[in-house]
């Protein structure tokens, strides 16, 4: 029987979709370059849907290991009118906030406790090909053999980077479809009360990105991000910036000051091929808007791990391993989609124009209310009674209403092109329609 499965990186979605097989009696290997279990994980918190740990058979983690998020406030470039978010007082709408440590340790205890294997301090190389096929990982300790591989290596995983053209398989993301991130926790200057406790701020100092300031009891929470790369010298420069209109942010570094990439694009337009399926970052299942991703990984491993039992054949070949695509963009990814397409307008506006749509009302609350719960588009659609007086202020600004049309227009072809994804697999269908789905992206 054929059952030997490796997981490449031990990405959220790969341990879990790891835990679902082991538990259905395959023998699977976990490879991570992290040198041990207990250097897993960022120095930081992260924020994400507690419902997908239901999905994956994973109890609930301690109270004291988690707490609600808050709802952000948002600042345009001139932090003229702020922006809070009102996301419901009900759990199936709220998101939780952990240690990314907590996370993980939470993740592997349980997929080592259902039998699977973690080999820590391995660097992935590509992988092992036999002709079409995938087979396994080429790694600095040598080559490694599997009935499959589940590729959760991340934005720019070597196993995704380095497959054959020929698979169609989008190896690497395009600008504007991956953010750049420094993330660091200073001590809390003052003790002063602070109106917006997570306050995010958009295209700050015209740059093309965001910031935050999370102002916590005893320390705050810095991010910077960017379209483009920056480095140590700009961080600094950046955060001494904020703290002439932040006075709470300290300059002592408690933790985290690090660099991260994240991707904010749409999905992978071929997620599998002949003994290989991508999922998490390695397949591009963050939420544009936000780069929210955690929850989105645990709840497609689910669909992976079903779709995996389920093929009889035991060959794991791109026929077979079809439909958890399908059923990916079914369940999430068509409407992931058209919100990348929502985020590339961030990235055509001027910061005048972004302080127009928030002074005016065009932007609202009900936009600026997104959670890992918003997967689609119509999430963020409402009957607002004052959505005409809305569309008056955005037609004054002639420029911002074109660039508005355009996002309208492509938004609308690719919910067109989703509903023309096939259904049983061929190599020459997938690879004509994944051109179709690239080119709404990539057209200028």
């Amino acid at each position: 029987m054929s059952r030997k499965i490796i997981v490449a990186g031990a990405g959220h979605g790969g341990i879990t979709a790891g835990k679902l097989l082991a538990e259905a009696g395959f023998d699977v290997t976990v490879y991570e370059r992290t040198p041990s279990k207990e250097e897993m994980g960022y120095d930081w918190t992260d924020i994400f849907d507690p419902k997908a740990l239901d999905i994956v058979g994973i109890p609930m983690p301690p109270e004291d290991k988690w707490e609600y998020k808050i709802d952000m406030t948002f600042f345009g470039p001139s932090e003229h009118v702020k922006i809070r978010q009102r996301v419901p007082n009900d759990p199936k709408e709220m998101e939780i906030k952990m240690e990314r440590s907590d996370i993980y340790d939470l993740l592997i205890r349980s997929a080592e406790a259902a039998g699977v294997k973690f080999v820590y301090g391995v660097n992935i190389r590509g992988p092992l090909m036999q002709g079409d096929r995938v087979i396994g990982i080429t790694t600095d300790q040598g080559d490694f053999t599997a009935d499959m591989v589940i590729d959760a290596c991340g934005c720019e995983s070597p196993v995704r980077v380095n497959l054959p053209d020929y698979l169609g398989i989008q190896k690497h993301p395009a600008w504007g479809e991956k953010f750049y991130v420094y993330r660091a926790f200073f001590n809390r200057a003052t003790d002063d009360e602070v109106e917006d406790k997570y306050k995010v701020m958009l295209l700050p100092e015209g740059k093309l990105g965001i910031g935050w300031i999370a102002t916590e009891g005893d320390y705050t929470d810095l991010l910077i991000g960017r379209m483009d790369p920056f480095d140590q010298a700009e961080a600094d420069r950046t955060a001494e910036a904020y703290r002439e209109k932040n006075p709470q942010l300290g300059r002592e570094l408690l933790r985290g000051g690090q660099f991260v990439e994240i991707p904010v694009r749409q999905p992978l337009s071929i997620l599998v091929a002949d003994g290989y399926a991508a999922i998490g970052d390695s397949a591009f299942m963050t939420v544009p808007i936000i780069g929210s991703g955690i929850g989105n990984a645990l709840k497609n491993s689910r669909i992976l791990a079903d779709t995996i039992i389920r093929d009889r054949t035991e060959s794991y070949s791109a026929e077979t391993l079809w439909p958890y695509q399908v059923e990916y963009y079914k369940s999430m990814g068509n409407g992931i989609a058209p919100l990348a397409l929502v985020k590339l307008l961030l990235t055509r506006v001027t910061p005048e124009q972004l302080d127009y749509a928030i002074d005016e009302g065009i932007i609202t609350w009900r936009e600026m209310t997104i959670t890992a719960n918003h997967t689609s588009l119509w999430k963020f659609l409402h009957f607002d009674p004052n959505l005409p007086k809305r569309g008056v202020s955005l037609v004054k600004d002639l420029d911002l209403t074109k660039k508005g049309i355009r996002v309208v227009r492509d938004v609308a072809e690719c919910l067109a092109i989703e509903q023309m994804m096939p259904r049983e697999y061929s190599r020459s269908a997938v690879l004509k329609w994944a051109a179709l789905y690239d080119r709404i992206f990539t057209k200028k």
